[in-house]
């Protein structure tokens, strides 16, 4: 199973034609807000899942604000991050992760693309397809999930 998650594309269609390239052997893609919306330009195209949430910059209310998804046995919880202070620290997120016994928490809204393993939790910030922070690329994350191995999560430049 393979899972793409972008974040922050922020309603630029130019942006979500990119993402359209690296989705040809995905099976779920996760949008972690501020451009929620823009799914609706992936859905014609990709046949998968779609999962999103509301960021801080989404303006309808159609998204929840956090999602906790069960994907083959792997609890992933999804949030924009916007109220778990992410611009500034990851605390927050990891203990709202772990009360959420997830074991991937995906966040956005800083534009700044990171993984991390912490206590058996990871933490996985796709950066922006649009907008990366201070000059980065824009990225894109990945999670592969196999039945009974821990998961295989890494960032891929987008181009």
């Amino acid at each position: 199973m393979k899972i793409a998650v972008i974040s922050d594309s922020h309603y630029d269609a130019s942006s979500i034609k990119l993402v359209k390239k690296y989705l040809c052997d995905v099976d779920v893609l996760i949008h972690c807000g501020d451009g929620a919306e823009d799914t609706k330009l992936l859905e014609q195209d990709f046949k998968g899942e779609i999962y999103a949430v509301r960021g801080n910059c989404d303006i309808s209310n159609k998204y929840p604000k956090e999602r906790l998804l069960d994907i083959i046995g792997t609890k992933i919880f999804v949030t924009h991050g916007h109220m778990y202070n992410v611009k500034s620290e990851y605390n927050t997120i990891f203990y709202k992760g772990k009360e959420s016994e997830a074991d991937i928490v995906l966040f956005g809204h800083s534009h700044k693309a990171m993984v991390a393993n912490q206590d058996n939790m990871i933490l996985m910030n796709p950066g922006s397809v649009t907008l990366p922070y201070g000059g980065a690329k824009k990225t894109m994350g990945f999670i592969e999930l196999t039945e009974g191995k821990r998961p295989y999560v890494y960032l891929k430049e987008i181009v």
